[in-house]
């Protein structure tokens, strides 16, 4: 019988604006047996996220992509061979397995380490969810708002790239914590789906309307948190509508993330009238409340107070496509490639 082979997606080529398929190229490669204390899994799941795109351009912290690499991403896996005394064939865990379709691990076990490999929560239903809204999109949303936005009942959240794993996350998080909640999306059917679906009290699609009339339509007395995952001219817009002792949190910069460009404001003197609060937001240094996200999120999830949308793709070859959907803002959900 034939044994079968790893499917990888590597980087062919450095892209120097919006990534495309044919920067990548499908390879096949033997399956590399594990060594004491590693494990083999199937990869069942794969998660794609804008931070990759950083990843190729050389300016993650997580470290940098080459050409030639396999691309590396976070995975729900099948342990299909073992020589780790803590897992064994047929568990189902997260693991930093990569764009492919198998891989060969020496697993971390430490809970506060973001690169590490855990079993998959039984509560986690479907089990995608682990890389979405209950994996490290949910906790970036949780830990940021919680932490560093500091929510109070009646306070007004703006969050940008709104429809998004992270962003549809904020703003319904914040709506259980008595918010008003104002996303920022790209298009009608996103809008809706936040105002209809997701509860959200607005939304603002900025090819229709510039961001500064929505925020001044949507948020007359100003704006108390706003969660940036966009940078740019929409941080800046929105900088300039706050209200007394607002919070900024830093989350993402897809607005500047295919270009090496400087990206415009917020202007210092936004931050100083408001006297706000603005802060960065790396979600590693919250791993240890995984858990905490997880225990306060799946109840909201079953009581249909918390909804989601996932953009998924079939087989590892639709990754190179997807992924640039993802950088054009063309996904509607957190996008995944199911591998199996």
């Amino acid at each position: 019988m034939t044994e079968p082979m790893n499917q990888q997606i590597r980087l062919r080529a450095t892209p120097e604006g919006i990534p495309t398929a044919d920067h990548f190229v499908l390879a096949e490669s033997a399956i590399t047996p594990p060594a004491d204390g590693e494990i083999v899994c199937r990869n069942l799941y794969l998660s794609l996220d804008p931070y990759m795109r950083s990843q190729i351009a050389g300016r993650h912290i997580s470290g940098s992509i080459a050409p030639g690499d396999v691309l590396r991403g976070e995975t729900i896996g099948e342990v299909v061979e073992s020589r780790h005394p803590d897992f064994k064939p047929g568990d189902h865990v997260l693991v930093p397995g990569g764009w492919q379709t198998y891989s060969t691990v020496a697993p971390v076990t430490d809970p506060m380490r973001p690169d590490g490999t855990r079993k998959l929560d039984p509560r986690i239903k479907p089990p995608s969810l682990a890389l979405g809204i209950l994996g490290m999109p949910g906790l970036t949303a949780y830990a940021g708002l919680k932490h560093l936005g500091e929510p109070k009942e009646g306070d007004v959240v703006v969050v940008s790239a709104a429809s998004g794993a992270v962003g549809s996350m904020v703003g319904q998080y914040a709506k259980s914590l008595g918010c008003t909640v104002i996303g920022i999306a790209g298009s009608a059917d996103k809008c809706k789906w936040l105002t209809e679906t997701a509860g959200f009290d607005g939304c603002i699609n900025y090819k229709e309307e510039s961001v500064a009339d929505g925020v001044d339509r949507l948020c007359p007395k100003g704006v108390d948190i706003y969660f940036d995952n966009v940078g740019g001219e929409t941080l800046d817009a929105v900088a300039w509508r706050l209200a007394i002792g607002a919070r900024i949190i830093l989350c993402g910069l897809i607005s500047q993330v295919n270009s090496g460009a400087p990206i415009v404001g917020p202007s210092p003197g936004a931050i100083i009238k408001a006297r706000a609060n603005m802060r960065g937001l790396v979600v590693y240094d919250f791993w240890d409340q995984m858990d905490d996200m997880i225990d306060t999120f799946v109840p909201l999830i079953e009581a249909g107070k918390m909804h989601f949308l996932e953009d998924v793709s079939n087989g590892i070859e639709a990754a190179p496509d997807a992924f640039a959907r993802l950088m054009n803002g063309k996904n509607f959900g957190k996008t995944i490639i199911k591998l199996t």
